[in-house]
């Protein structure tokens, strides 16, 4: 385990027990602040679920890969190693318990992948959320029971290796870290040589992986980012556009111009004056 980041949630310092019985948040809301890639990292005290309703995620799960699709859910124990790269426009839950409040009682669920029997852990959850949102009388007995109930539904939920496609699931890897990689640097650099150098794969790859998973070119998916920032600053600033173009690595205005056009369908001066 030397080298493997234990942290509290993503990220974060570990700390003590969260508030009241369990913590939850949506899948997108975490992911999102990390670029929607989660580096493998582990939990010392707690216990997690993550219920998968939308979207795509790659997980890494102790040595083991899955490429899941809706509905999934991920059994995540006290010092399991697990990491995701997910889809932005991934939806569902992650709920974080304390492992010796999971293991109270009955045996904690192993570590895996459920894909049949997710009805039932998704209903039992819910259940379970809402009593901790909003807690009634016997608010604690209530967690208890609803705790229990969600233990019997992921033991009975066949823990099973998802099926899996390496080749398209590198794919869609790749075709998430190189829109990261593009958010990062798209003002450095637009040569698609160094993204791919950057995911170790060659630019022929590279273009094909965008083909494939996102239907357009890697150069499209540069531009169209650029394309945006630019957007941005002709809306809400005072710059010109001889400005914003080097700003962005276009020291040629002209060039910068044919640029915009071909993205956002008329020249930045047109685009200004309309807006």
């Amino acid at each position: 385990m030397n080298g493997v980041p234990t942290y509290a949630l993503y990220g974060e310092a570990d700390s003590t027990r969260p508030y009241d019985w369990l913590h939850w948040e949506t899948i997108q809301s975490r992911s999102r602040l990390h670029g929607y890639r989660i580096v493998p990292h582990r939990h010392e005290h707690f216990f997690q679920i993550l219920s998968l309703t939308g979207g795509w995620a790659f997980v890494t799960l102790d040595g083991e890969q899955f490429d899941l699709k809706p509905p999934a859910i991920v059994v995540v124990p006290a010092l399991a190693v697990h990491g995701y790269v997910f889809s932005d426009d991934v939806e569902g839950v992650v709920v974080t318990l304390m492992e010796r409040d999971v293991a109270e009682g009955l045996e904690a669920p192993p570590a895996g992948v459920i894909t049949s029997g997710t009805a039932e852990v998704n209903s039992v959850l819910d259940v379970l959320l809402a009593e901790a949102d909003r807690p009634g009388g016997w608010h604690d007995l209530a967690m208890r029971a609803h705790i229990t109930l969600l233990q019997v539904a992921l033991h009975r939920g066949r823990n099973q290796p998802a099926p899996r496609n390496p080749s398209a699931a590198r794919a869609r890897f790749h075709a998430t870290a190189f829109r990261w990689l593009v958010d990062q640097r798209f003002r450095e650099t637009r040569r698609i040589a160094d993204y791919a150098k950057g995911l170790g794969i060659s630019p022929t790859h590279l273009n094909r992986v965008c083909r494939q998973e996102l239907g357009i070119s890697a150069l499209t998916v540069i531009e169209r980012r650029i394309a945006l920032e630019a957007r941005r600053q002709l809306l809400f600033s005072t710059l010109t556009i001889k400005q914003i173009g080097a700003g962005l690595g276009y020291e040629d205005p002209a060039y910068f111009t044919r640029v915009l056009k071909r993205v956002l369908g008329v020249t930045p001066a047109a685009f200004r004056r309309r807006e």
